[in-house]
């Protein structure tokens, strides 16, 4: 068993395509209309094109506002991305504009750091014991 498909919940599809694409540096992957202002659409990494899918799923159920709310008030991230050097990373997309609500910091083995992804959630990089040996 392997994780195919996961999802986060995006206020704008158009919008979330743009960030996770144009600035986060995935690829557009499925993009299927589903109606007048709905899609299948999917990113995936430039470095695994083949592996596990990110569907940015439009956030209109009515359980998503509260349970994102909930998260972003209490600093929870949605999801996580795995990256070789979060230093390098939060420099590079701080560079480009993007809100970190934690910056990044050593947790033992690990560094992590906390963007809002401008959809109304927020993300965690983590990078591993390299990374953190490294610094």
């Amino acid at each position: 068993m392997k994780i195919h498909l996961t999802s986060v919940f995006v206020d704008d599809q158009a919008k979330a395509e743009h960030f996770y694409t144009q600035i986060l540096g995935f690829r557009t992957k499925h993009d299927v209309p589903l109606g007048e202002e709905t899609r299948w659409l999917t990113v995936v990494s430039a470095e695994e094109p083949d592996g596990t899918e990110l569907l940015l799923e439009p956030a209109g159920h009515p359980a998503v506002e509260p349970y994102r709310d909930a998260l972003v008030r209490d600093g929870i991230p949605l999801a996580q991305f795995a990256v070789d050097d979060v230093r390098a990373e939060y420099e590079r997309l701080t560079a480009l504009g993007v809100r970190f609500t934690q910056e990044p910091v050593r947790m033992g083995p690990v560094t992590t750091a906390v963007l809002d992804d401008t959809c109304g959630n927020l993300i965690q990089l983590a990078s591993g014991p390299k990374d953190a040996d490294a610094r």
